[in-house]
């Protein structure tokens, strides 16, 4: 806690540690070279039921990036392409692709770029709000503030253990700045090198009982070239 107290005297050097954390976050989160996971979302809510969805996903750094729908059988061949903050969804029926934007819901309380976009460090600018105890052990609580209008969301306060840097929590903000939803890092266990979070709980704080939880897994490093994440390419894999 001194260490914190003198850089709090000294906003450059707050700055400075604060987007350390948050880097060393995101590469728990997901490596920060090329890689291929799956993912299995169940969202839950009181009126709709339960939904089950399955996606693949190639990254790149924080540019590059492909979502392939697995299921439900009916989507298959839907594939998401991000390159920088654009985003398209390509359709086998549909000549063109279709726009899409980051904070746009993918499914349950799944935003497109909770997928799409691999870290926090390449959309927001940290700063520490305070430290807080959650289940006996000390925690940063950073303060997300996105670099533009076109990330995901406005707002994000992250939680990170400060013995190890894993995520424990996160807060979503909606541009009026009120909560939009909560999600938990859960369940770490080894995936491509290292312990990292494989059971994601996003939970809506404006309707109750509506859930979705992201379940990770096949994670491993790949070497994607350049040409993975362009149009034509995509056509290969539809």
């Amino acid at each position: 806690m001194a260490a914190y107290t003198a850089m709090a005297q000294n906003p450059g050097q707050e700055d400075s540690l604060a987007r350390t954390i948050l880097e060393r976050s995101d590469a728990i989160r997901f490596p920060t070279d090329g890689f291929q996971v799956d993912i299995h979302i169940t969202s839950t809510g009181r009126e709709s039921g339960q939904e089950s969805r399955k996606y693949r996903v190639l990254s790149k750094g924080n540019e590059n990036t492909v979502v392939m729908i697995l299921e439900p059988a009916s989507e298959r061949g839907q594939i998401m392409l991000m390159k920088g903050r654009d985003l398209w969804v390509f359709m086998p029926n549909v000549s063109q692709p279709i726009r899409l934007g980051l904070a746009q819901r993918l499914t349950g309380e799944v935003a497109n770029g909770d997928l799409a976009r691999a870290n926090f460090s390449g959309d927001y600018n940290p700063s520490i709000l305070r430290t807080e105890v959650l289940d006996g052990e000390e925690h940063y609580v950073l303060e997300l503030i996105g670099v533009d209008r076109g990330v995901t969301y406005r707002r994000v306060l992250l939680w990170v253990n400060k013995a190890n840097y894993r995520p424990k929590r996160a807060e979503f903000y909606t541009l009026s700045n009120r909560l939009m939803k909560t999600c938990g890092y859960e369940d770490y266990r080894n995936m491509a090198g290292r312990l990292r979070p494989t059971r994601l709980v996003m939970t809506d704080a404006l309707k109750a009982g509506e859930q979705s939880v992201l379940e990770y897994g096949q994670m491993k490093l790949r070497d994607l070239p350049d040409k993975v994440f362009s149009k034509d390419y995509l056509k290969k894999l539809q």
